[in-house]
């Protein structure tokens, strides 16, 4: 499952609909028709975050007020230093005297050498990150819709204690479409 810009929703304990944010809110107001309320649930796939969002209105009206939300959820500082509309943002960084001496010695400037730097220590950490955020999802959608299944709390223990058999006997009375879904967001964790 891709899960940086996807979303799924689920109404009750079957998953209704997944996609982009857009897609999904587009195909639940249409399931929804003119009733503004609904008891569904929409989960960020990467964050496990749920997603409270406005259905009352028609067509336009969710589109309005699709745009205004995913733009508050990307916020562009267009202001200050830098070269903001590439998306750079200057900050200020303290560093010892020698490190500032060694970036000296390098090529391509201060800024760039430090960005290099930083994306190489993203990817060195990237392995051991994924597991942590799928925990993070993991549990942030169980708690959302699972809190009362029975084994709950026993399938919380053992993603923590990344032990994918015990998790999965413990998930395994629960609806399929959750089920399914959990093995989705929390394969990282058991890798």
């Amino acid at each position: 499952m891709e899960s940086s810009d996807t979303y799924t929703a689920f109404e009750g304990n079957s998953q209704l609909v997944h996609g982009s944010l857009s897609d999904v809110v587009i195909k639940i107001k249409k399931r929804l028709g003119k009733e503004g309320n609904s008891s569904i649930l929409i989960f960020s796939d990467s964050t496990g975050k749920t997603i409270d969002f406005n259905f009352q209105g028609n067509e336009r009206d969710i589109q309005k007020r699709l745009e205004i939300f995913v733009s508050e959820e990307v916020p562009i500082d267009n202001s200050g230093p830098g070269r903001p509309k590439l998306g750079v943002i200057s900050r200020e960084v303290s560093l010892l005297p020698r490190h500032w001496e060694w970036l000296a010695t390098q090529t391509g400037g201060a800024s760039s050498i430090l960005r290099n730097l930083v994306e190489e220590a993203k990817k060195k950490s990237a392995n051991g990150n994924h597991s942590k955020q799928a925990q993070e999802r993991t549990y942030k959608f169980m708690s959302a819709i699972a809190g009362d299944f029975e084994g709950y709390e026993e399938a919380l223990r053992a993603l923590y204690k990344k032990d994918k058999k015990n998790f999965l006997v413990q998930i395994q009375t629960w609806p399929r479409d959750i089920i399914k879904y959990l093995i989705e967001i929390s394969g990282p964790v058991f890798l």
